[in-house]
């Protein structure tokens, strides 16, 4: 282990001792650590960090990545600067974040299904192959965020309830989540598979990688994009599907059923906004522009409603 791997890890576990999640940090900086080292860079350097935080990814496109990849590195060398008179902290602005709308792709119920069974058909190890199949099946009927999926232990889960503890999730709160029979018959066959197969894991976690783990959100998301363009979902979308689309998708599913049912859709956004753990339902109204029939019904519902108050 390097210094500055060594500084890394000692980093990370002061943080998270003080309460902080550090998700993100945790993915993207050990990168940035082995920029350095490849690089002969002892400390941080703005330059360094930059160079860094401008890379491409690994399929050569730039995004919005840049500027978190900036954010992390800021906070490491806050830090290394505490016992390395050398290190240079990257100014804030350096990189500002560029707030852009993308339109989100929303899966339909047959391309979750194909996902799931080119997980549970490809993937070798009956345990991987399990978790992956289970774990986009969570993601796609509960809308969970895919670190709160991660983050999950075995005794978040109350069986008799039907209930998940999603613990200290996004800005520090935690919820109770509600989950269908069916959705708990198949984390439960899931659990006995998975005992079965890993009967001593190294960590409390519910999903665990081959070696008994907690899994990577690096290697989730990596796995996660080899399965959809394995099944060529969303191949002629504007932009390609993520994991985090089937939060998306989620939100307006439940939402164009509510508007086709006939429900008061204003009166319920507040549920579904303390369902998906959102801050305030303002977030959860975000998803009528989500989608355009979503857009449309929501606009037919405020004519009748006009309609009705003229005459």
């Amino acid at each position: 282990m390097s210094a500055l791997e060594q500084a890394l890890a000692d980093y990370l576990q002061l943080r998270r001792s003080l309460g902080h999640e550090l998700a993100e940090a945790g993915w993207l900086l050990p990168g940035f650590v082995a920029y350095l080292d490849a690089h002969g860079s002892r400390t941080v350097t703005i330059e360094a960090a930059l160079a860094w935080a401008q890379q491409a990814n690994t399929d050569g496109r730039v995004t919005t990545i840049g500027p978190r990849r900036m954010t992390a590195a800021r906070g490491f060398a806050r830090y290394l600067a505490g016992i390395d008179a050398d290190t240079e902290v990257p100014p804030l602005g350096l990189m500002p974040h560029r707030q852009r709308w993308r339109r989100p792709f929303i899966y339909s119920p047959a391309d979750i299904d194909t996902v799931i069974e080119r997980a549970r058909c490809s993937i070798v190890s009956p345990l991987r192959a399990a978790t992956y199949a289970t774990l986009i099946g969570l993601l796609a009927v509960a809308g969970l965020r895919i670190g709160e999926v991660i983050k999950l232990d075995r005794g978040d889960i109350d069986w008799a309830q039907g209930v998940l503890l999603i613990r200290e999730s996004k800005f520090g709160k935690s919820r109770l989540v509600p989950l269908a029979p069916s959705t708990m018959a198949a984390l439960h066959d899931y659990a006995g598979l998975r005992d079965q197969l890993k009967p001593r894991p190294q960590d409390p976690s519910f999903f665990v990688s081959l070696t008994g783990k907690r899994l990577l959100y690096a290697v989730v998301s990596q796995t996660f994009r080899q399965l959809v363009d394995d099944t060529g979902v969303g191949a002629g979308a504007p932009h390609p599907p993520r994991l985090h689309d089937l939060r998306h998708s989620f939100a307006v599913s439940t939402l164009l059923g509510w508007y086709q049912s006939g429900e008061d859709v204003a009166a319920k956004i507040p549920a579904l906004s303390t369902y998906l753990g959102h801050r305030e339902p303002r977030y959860t109204y975000w998803y009528l522009s989500a989608a355009p029939e979503l857009l449309a019904l929501a606009a037919a519902r405020q004519d009748t409603a006009w309609a009705k108050a003229r005459s």
